[in-house]
């Protein structure tokens, strides 16, 4: 019998693009798939052909308002990514945590009449905030952790956005002390909105909880941590990465140096505000023996006289092109970091901010890759750890495993079964 399935992923096209490749195999199984949106991610998933219901998750503006609020306040923090992950939590992490905060105030207001009107029969939730009216709507509810795992607090493992190494234990207290110390107001503030809402309050530096239905990880198996409390597989199931299916995509001859291998570079649609550092990458790359394909975002028309091998451009289908690359330099965004692994490509993650430092450190310290500063570094640096990437026996052997391991557990088929199974019976059993 078809149940109506809710997606309520943040207003970032990571998660929002991974639950679009979740609720396409939700479908394939006869249930409807609908979501609730920002307003201006609206038309992203009416593009991929799902009904979308807006909920404010901020004061109302037009869609290309808030788009350019976002942009705005990246690009404001672009010194900051020059910054340790501990030294951003005094600024970008602090403003991020405020807007994060005002976002749930906001949707307390719409959420409770959207449900009511379309009475979905289970709501998958990918945020890293507690929205109240989701959690008592009566319906079984799923949490969605798409970035890294560490968004699942364990005392063993590096806390969420630190980029601390994995045994690094001096520095996961130095930071957890950090964080909490400069989140307390903020926290605070989310805590009394809490018991208005008749929740009770989260400690100190926790701002969601662990769903008691189901807790779908998109991290791989490859790179996750041990903890000191394994995950219990009825509550956490871990999904191998959520690949997206996009349309084909076919390389474009280059004026220069075609026989050489390909380099994939993107820093995602906000990161593309860093036009000094992809200028310099370009620069680069211009005088090494590689072609290159780089996502600029909305910059294009500051990009003049590139080298005959580069090709930039404002977007690309990013699941069609990685599978034909040789290397790719990311900022560590989830799904960049998670589509390497499962096609198998090494990565250089030069991170500036959330869990890509968390994400730069792992591919780093698991040999999938290098993580590498965005600014502190030579041509020559560069140019060691691009024939690395592509020359490493190693390296290519741990990556075409993690590859073959991905590719035989489909992250959105898995999830959907899951989604399937709670909602006909209301548990998931494993």
């Amino acid at each position: 019998m078809s149940k109506t399935i809710a997606f309520f992923p943040e207003a970032a096209f990571g998660p929002a693009l991974n639950s679009v490749g979740i609720a396409q195999a939700v479908e394939a199984l006869g249930h409807k798939a609908v979501f609730l949106s920002d307003p201006g991610f609206v038309s992203v998933y009416e593009g991929y052909g799902f009904e979308a219901h807006p909920v404010n998750l901020s004061e109302p503006m037009p869609p290309e308002q808030m788009a350019k609020f976002w942009e705005d306040f990246i690009n404001g923090h672009i010194p900051n990514f020059r910054k340790s992950p501990i030294d951003q939590v005094d600024n970008y992490v602090k403003d991020c945590w405020t807007a994060i905060v005002d976002s749930a105030k906001w949707a307390q207001k719409d959420l409770p009449g959207v449900l009511a009107k379309i009475k979905p029969d289970l709501i998958c939730v990918d945020n890293v905030i507690l929205f109240p009216a989701i959690k008592q709507f009566g319906k079984p509810w799923v949490r969605i952790i798409s970035c890294s795992e560490n968004e699942i607090e364990d005392p063993k493992i590096p806390p969420h956005l630190s980029g601390c190494g994995e045994k690094d234990y001096a520095g996961h207290k130095a930071y957890r002390d950090h964080f909490n110390s400069v989140i307390k107001p903020i926290h605070d503030d989310f805590n009394a909105f809490l018991a208005e809402n008749g929740e009770k309050p989260y400690p100190i530096g926790q701002f969601f909880e662990a769903s008691p239905y189901m807790n779908l990880l998109l991290y791989p198996e490859s790179v996750k941590f041990e903890r000191e409390h394994p995950l219990d597989g009825r509550q956490f199931q871990y999904l191998e990465g959520c690949v997206r299916k996009e349309k084909p995509y076919e390389v474009p001859p280059f004026a220069e140096k075609n026989d050489k291998p390909l380099i994939y570079i993107s820093f995602g649609s906000l990161g593309a505000g860093d036009t000094d550092l992809l200028k310099r990458l370009i620069s680069t790359i211009g005088k090494l023996p590689y072609r290159a394909l780089v996502n600029v975002g909305d910059y294009k028309d500051q990009y003049e006289d590139l080298p005959g091998n580069v090709i930039v451009d404002s977007w690309f289908p990013q699941p069609s092109v990685i599978p034909q690359v040789d290397a790719v330099i990311h900022h560590g965004g989830n799904n960049s970091f998670t589509e390497c692994l499962y096609f198998g490509k090494p990565a250089i993650i030069m991170p500036y901010v959330w869990d890509g430092h968390d994400n730069a450190t792992r591919v780093d310290e698991t040999g999938h890759g290098f993580k590498m500063p965005r600014y502190d570094w030579t041509d020559a640096d560069l140019a060691a750890k691009l024939d690395a990437c592509i020359n490493n026996p190693a390296m290519k052997t741990k990556l075409a495993a993690t590859s073959a391991h991905m590719q035989a557990r489909s992250g959105p088929k898995k999830a959907a079964g899951i989604l399937d199974e709670l909602v006909r019976t209301g548990a998931y059993n494993g």
